[in-house]
């Protein structure tokens, strides 16, 4: 392979994938920052290192996720390691940190769940921003936690981690605060062929039931709810756009109250939630 200098190498980069996406790949292959690049555009690239940038480009063209090719993504103002085995944090998603922060700042030692946590990025904010609380977080994926472990150690959060669907490592344990992003996108959703969602596990975005409607997992998470929370604990759940009135319902009908769906920073209700009431007797039956 012919010498490259690293100016060259970004701008034929560029015309394929786009100078930052570019200017990120070959910081990260150079080890070295964008204030390297833009000083020494003339130094010459090794061998291994053109190959290697190669690649990236390659594969970013292809669509693949730029979070994945750099194995991390920023999310509340941390760095969060990311791969295949999890979805890749999304902006959005800090909606239902800061609701679920505020709950839970408001109890002297809270305990949160955290159900379906990949990355692990919801609760390892969460303990950092309340480190009175007691965090747990569970996923199905042992690949997922795998992640999520590294991130908490990564940033020295306090998390427990539990493998298993849902509610089934919580056994007979109750908590002030459940929070969840679930896989909320509905079968044959034409958007899970865009925007690099097929390089993301599908466990993760969608149920996994055939023409499903993408409110599946929010329906196993919202029925038996309350029984696994305090009373007057909350459950605060992301879903799609289009999802927040079929949320409530499914929230009402599991007897909640203080039901409420909040907006992200897009004007879009993004989350809904509700608060267990005090008396057990008015649930329904399991």
């Amino acid at each position: 392979m012919p010498e490259t200098s690293i100016g060259n190498a970004w701008r034929r980069a560029s015309q394929r994938i786009g100078r930052l996406d570019a200017r990120l790949l070959l910081e990260r292959v150079r080890g070295c920052s964008h204030a390297d690049l833009i000083a020494h555009p003339e130094r010459s690239m090794t061998e291994d290192e053109a190959s290697r940038f190669e690649a990236l480009v390659s594969r970013r063209a292809a669509g693949e996720p730029l979070a994945y090719l750099l194995g991390s993504a920023w999310f509340g103002g941390l760095e969060f390691a990311v791969g295949p085995a999890v979805l890749i944090p999304r902006p959005e998603t800090e909606l239902l940190v800061d609701l679920a922060a505020r709950r839970a700042r408001t109890l002297e030692k809270p305990r949160i769940a955290d159900l379906g946590t990949g990355s692990g990025c919801v609760a390892v904010l969460l303990a950092l921003r309340c480190p009175q609380a007691d965090v747990t977080a569970v996923d199905i994926s042992a690949a997922a936690l795998e992640v999520a472990r590294a991130n908490a150690a990564r940033h020295g959060a306090a998390v427990r981690f539990l493998e298993g669907d849902w509610y089934a490592p919580l056994a007979g344990e109750r908590f002030d605060l459940i929070v969840s992003n679930p896989p909320y996108v509905a079968d044959g959703d034409p958007h899970l062929g865009m925007n690099g969602l097929p390089f993301e596990p599908r466990q993760a975005l969608t149920d996994g039931v055939a023409g499903g409607d993408g409110l599946g997992c929010i329906r196993r998470i919202a029925a038996p709810a309350a029984r696994h929370l305090e009373p007057g604990g909350w459950l605060l759940m992301e879903h799609g756009y289009d999802q927040a009135a079929k949320t409530r319902k499914l929230l009402s009908e599991a007897g909640f109250r203080e039901i409420a769906s909040w907006r992200d920073g897009a004007g879009i209700e993004r989350v809904s939630g509700g608060q267990r009431p005090p008396d057990v007797d008015c649930l329904p039956a399991a």
